[in-house]
């Protein structure tokens, strides 16, 4: 068993990455409409921290109890009182912010109202736009002794709850969904004289000033008062493995199963009165392991991601014109451009087009006959799968490799399987114990009565939409040997029980561990034998515990590592004796930093990789995953620059210490640069500059 003390706990390091983004909210040099949606990334983080890590942690210590381990049960209940305090102290500082925030937009003549503080006017045109847009979509769940308020309410909702009084009587409950999954929770209301001022009201606070309007003739009552309230479930899901349920059924039944999961938090107004949250709390069955907070006003702070401007531009990032890949708009056909040199892509700075546009060629190129690609998250109007739906019409064989348990988009996989394949697809739903997360798309063209491949390899989705905010790396080449292996992937996703040999391309769960592990071994040996021993990387999570103790060997024995981790990082860098070789950053700005990529200097002949997998377990045993070498020697330059450029940030990188306690790297005498930007400028000279020749 392993020193638990040599790894930092990955839930706390996790909302440890969270302040980050908190941090973004509370820097006063973003615009001030960025930095109320970077509260709403933030709510939608924790969100999901409840749903998938907290809940982990709580079965850890369900099942810790019944196993009758006092010791682990202990270790994991220790660690739950961790996360909870911090927790706290993250939602004081959300607060604060907020109402720092609120305040500033004020000044820019911008304001938040309550259904409480509306003059005469206002509360007139909100009840007609309440009886004529919102009354629609309100349904009260009126409660009971019978009623099982736990299996009425998801976990994905803000509810209102509604304490009915009537005088001589005992109070009676009920719930009210507010219907964001119908309209904009965020209503402007029309000037009614200067046009200077903007007045913003949550649908949340039209119901509270309306709730007369739902209740009146069908219940009575002598006042009513509601506060809202939010409940977070286990997102964790179980299959029922009966030989006769298809596996399309089996993950729709895991949704409905999600709907009523095991609750792991409740969040509500801190203004509710405490009978009104003791009488919450028991009808949600609410236990000592899970987290009860009392918050401010707002609940679901997820939505203020779309929070709008409605005042000048300047108050939001302007925004970024995508750059324009030269290397393929210089050719009549993508084919053509990808046989000249191998191209490498960096998202959201260059255009996501090409991707769309190498898709949209091959669906009607003559001389292609096969596509194969596979899909993880895609756009809710994915243009690739339109392509891919006119290429059959074309007579091409596709393949789409779909995986249905990507967390949090089943539903919406599930869907798009059932188009793809109605319009003539074949769809493959991967392999039942192995997520297919892997970013590859081949395409299979004849040329010279020879067939030949096109390949993709990324290290995001196929998506246009988070293309435009998360960073990543594509590569197209027509380099055959990786191109042919990255064929045989699609065939080990078809058929798993045969033997692949993998040469060039890191797989999981095949070999990617041992070729990583014998990358870090092979650093020692360079500087064993005289030559310098560095690696550098770049992944969103380092948590898996055997790459972490190579990585303290390598240091120990004097290789210089560092590393740039977005999220989570259990290794604990700069410690003596262990770790003091090793360095890691971590960059939180405006896009989210979502690439993998490992650099070793081997001896001064560096070998570059980009890959799919994160340095996780799950990534490395549990998923299929590709990590592809980097051949061309320009392209290597360019993706050693662009992590250099990221180190020498000195606005928006933080320092990953023994505590992670987020201090900004120290900018001593070296000029202010903020890395995203400083990318941006590089790629764009790149483009200026380049030369086909």
């Amino acid at each position: 068993m392993q020193n638990e003390e040599l790894y930092y706990p990955k839930e706390l390091s996790w909302l440890a990455f969270n302040e980050r983004v908190l941090q973004e909210a509370a820097d006063k040099n973003n615009p001030i409409v960025e930095r109320i949606r970077f509260l709403g990334i933030y709510s939608n983080n924790l969100d999901e921290f409840y749903r998938v890590r907290a809940a982990d942690v709580k079965r850890f210590i369900t099942i810790a109890l019944n196993e009758g381990d006092d010791a682990e049960a202990a270790r994991q209940t220790q660690l739950m009182a961790d996360i909870q305090a911090k927790v706290l102290t993250l939602s004081d500082k959300f607060n604060e912010i907020h109402r720092d925030i609120e305040k500033t937009l004020a000044r820019y003549n911008i304001f938040i109202v309550r259904h409480n503080t509306i003059n005469p006017y206002q509360a007139t045109w909100l009840k007609a736009f309440f009886k004529n847009k919102i009354l629609r979509h309100i349904a009260p769940i009126l409660i009971d002794s019978k009623t099982k308020l736990l299996d009425r309410l998801n976990g994905t909702s803000v509810y209102l709850y509604v304490a009915i009084r009537r005088e001589g009587r005992t109070t009676r409950y009920a719930a009210i969904q507010i219907p964001t999954s119908e309209m904009s929770r965020f209503i402007v209301i029309p000037p009614e004289k200067s046009r200077k001022k903007k007045h913003i009201i949550l649908i949340d606070d039209v119901i509270q000033l309306c709730l007369d309007d739902i209740f009146r003739g069908f219940i009575k009552f002598d006042s009513l008062e509601a506060f809202s309230f939010k409940l977070t479930r286990d997102a964790e899901y179980r299959i029922n493995d009966e030989i006769d349920e298809s596996y399309v059924e089996k993950m729709s039944e895991s949704m409905k199963q999600r709907m009523i999961a095991e609750p792991v938090r409740v969040i509500h107004d801190s203004e509710m009165p405490a009978d009104m949250a003791k009488d919450l709390r028991k009808r949600l069955k609410i236990s000592r392991l899970d987290t009860v907070l009392a918050a401010g006003h707002y609940r679901n702070f997820k939505d203020f991601i779309g929070f709008p401007n409605v005042g000048r531009d300047y108050l939001e990032h302007p925004p970024l014109p995508a750059i324009d890949a030269r290397a393929f708009s210089q050719h009549d056909t993508v084919f053509d451009a990808i046989s000249a040199n191998d191209i490498l892509l960096y998202y959201p700075y260059h255009r996501f087009l090409h991707v769309t546009e190498f898709v949209r060629q091959a669906a009607f190129d003559p001389s292609v006959k096969a596509i194969r690609i596979n899909i993880y998250r895609v756009a809710s109007n994915s243009r690739i799968i339109n392509s891919l739906i006119d290429a059959v019409d074309n007579g091409k064989k596709v393949t789409v490799v779909v995986e249905l348990r990507a967390r949090f988009d089943e539903e919406a996989n599930i869907g798009w399987s059932k188009t793809m394949t109605d319009a003539g697809i074949r769809v493959v739903l991967g392999i039942p114990t192995l997520k297919i997360h892997s970013k590859l798309c081949v395409v299979s063209r004849e040329e010279k009565n020879q067939l030949v491949h096109y390949a993709h390899f990324g290290t995001g989705n196929f998506n246009e939409k988070t293309a435009k905010i998360y960073t990543d790396f594509s590569l197209f080449t027509r380099n055959q040997e990786l191109a042919e292996e990255a064929v045989s992937v699609f065939d080990l996703i078809n058929y798993p029980y045969r033997r692949y040999k993998f040469q060039h391309l890191q797989i999981s769960p095949l070999n990617a561990r041992t070729k990583i592990q014998s990358l870090i071994r092979s650093e020692i040996q360079h500087l064993n034998q005289g030559s310098r021993g560095e690696i550098t990387f770049k992944i969103n999570n380092l948590v898996d515990k055997e790459l972490i103790d190579d990585l303290y060997r390598a240091g120990q024995a004097g290789v210089k590592i560092r590393g740039i981790v977005r999220g989570m990082c259990s290794l604990i860098p700069g410690v003596k004796g262990l770790s003091e070789n090793i360095h890691i950053i971590s960059v939180v700005d405006r896009f989210l930093e979502h690439p993998r990529v490992m650099v070793f200097e081997n001896g001064g002949d560096k070998k570059v990789f980009i890959s799919s997998a994160d340095w996780m377990t799950r990534n490395m045993d549990n998923r299929i995953e590709v990590g592809c070498p980097i051949y061309d020697q320009t392209l290597i330059k360019e993706i050693v620059d662009m992590l250099e450029i990221q180190f020498q940030d000195t606005l928006k990188a933080r320092e990953i210490d023994a505590l992670q306690q987020n201090r900004y790297v120290k900018r001593g005498n070296r000029k202010k640069l903020r890395s995203q930007v400083e990318l941006y400028d590089y790629l764009l000279k790149k483009e200026e500059k380049y030369d086909p020749q």
